[in-house]
């Protein structure tokens, strides 16, 4: 397979991330980066071995760049994303897709319009437990899934807010716990349950006066199939816990993952402490299977980097779907359905009422309803 030519805007603590997940892929190879600050864009690249750039669409012609790795503060992915579509370069975003609706309807529309693949990073897809969850929904072992649960419990600082001047605030972030924490459980959330009909939802912060945004959320939700859900994500909550998936079938059949452990991760501060676990499993004849896997599952996790190790699947997964002329696991209408969930909860609160399905973008001057929290 053909190494795809690929470059990284956004040269922060994620893009390592990014970087040293692509070390050794036969699928791509990273060849440029993109800053707005020169000298740190300089830095990155002494780093990588990489060329620096300061203005994208230069590094896209220079070095004849055939995908991007979006890694910009989630606000700003809608400027480089439409750039680049327009550009006809692939584009690979961070979580979460955007801060807004129309962010997202603007890069969807100028990925069809320029007929490039859009995809965003939602690495715990590829987890081992996740994955065996999934495969566990489609071959109808659980029957319908009519119950879920979604839980993410940590504990964000001021020094973790302070450490970049974007967090915490509305302009810059976009929100709190729902947009930068809780984007990869809202993902998977919805991935097993299937698509929302309606919301009813309350935010709050708790204990983080000095920051802008929501550090907690509790959502009610109703899925078109029937079941039903909720959601419990928290920034205020110390020592950070864990963050949960499980799915209760209508035949009374149970999976769940424990897809964080330990303490709360941290780009380019900390590591991932615990390995990614099936923590439920009463499956018919399979009850047992839970002891082999988190076995298995712990020693895996002792030989790899899991903060590199399945981002650098992911990326592996959307070059081989450019190669191939197919959609990645995770796509960019994909990535769509975490914005709307997040979005539909933030405007639930600002309205005291449930929220129903579809979204459209609003463009009213509170934000979603943010700006009444």
């Amino acid at each position: 397979m053909r190494k795809i030519r690929t470059a990284l805007v956004g040269p922060g603590k994620v893009a390592h991330l990014h970087a040293r997940g692509m070390a050794g892929l036969s699928s791509a190879e990273l060849v440029a980066v993109c800053g707005r600050t020169a000298s740190k864009a300089e830095a990155f690249a002494q780093t990588y071995g990489l060329s620096a750039y300061s203005d994208l669409e230069e590094m896209i012609q220079q070095e004849k760049v055939e995908a991007l790795l979006v890694c910009t503060p989630h606000p700003y992915h809608r400027e480089a994303v439409v750039k680049a579509a327009h550009l006809g370069v692939h584009c690979l975003i961070e979580k979460p897709m955007a801060s807004t609706l129309a962010d997202c309807d603007a890069m969807l529309d100028a990925a069809q319009k320029n007929k490039i693949t859009l995809g965003v990073i939602s690495q715990r897809r590829f987890y081992e437990p996740v994955v065996r969850m999934r495969k566990a929904i489609d071959e109808g072992k659980l029957g319908k899934p009519v119950l879920g649960h979604a839980v993410m419990l940590g504990w964000r600082d001021e020094a973790y807010y302070s450490s970049d001047p974007w967090r915490g605030r509305w302009d810059t972030e976009g929100g709190g716990v729902l947009v930068n924490q809780a984007p990869h459980q809202l993902d998977l959330f919805q991935w097993m349950m299937g698509e929302v009909e309606q919301v009813y939802a309350v935010t709050r912060n708790l204990n983080h006066p000095y920051i802008e945004v929501e550090d907690t959320a509790v959502a009610v939700v109703q899925f078109k199939g029937g079941g039903l859900g909720n959601i419990l994500l928290s920034n205020s909550q110390k020592p950070g816990i864990y963050g949960k998936v499980h799915i209760h079938g209508e035949n009374g059949a149970s999976v769940g993952a424990q897809t964080e452990g330990g303490a709360m991760f941290i780009a380019g501060q900390t590591s991932v402490l615990e390995p990614p676990i099936n923590d439920l499993w009463t499956i018919p004849g399979e009850e047992t299977f839970l002891e082999g896997w988190m076995h298995a599952d712990r020693e895996f996790f002792k030989q790899i980097d899991a903060t590199t190790y399945y981002i650098g699947l992911q990326i592996d997964d959307f070059m081989r779907a450019i190669q191939k002329g197919e959609q990645p696991l995770v796509n960019g209408a994909e990535g769509r359905k975490t914005v709307e969930l997040f979005t539909a909860i933030y405007r639930s609160n600002r309205d005291h009422a449930p929220v129903l399905f579809p979204l459209s973008p609003e463009t009213g001057p509170d934000f979603d309803g943010r700006l009444t929290l």
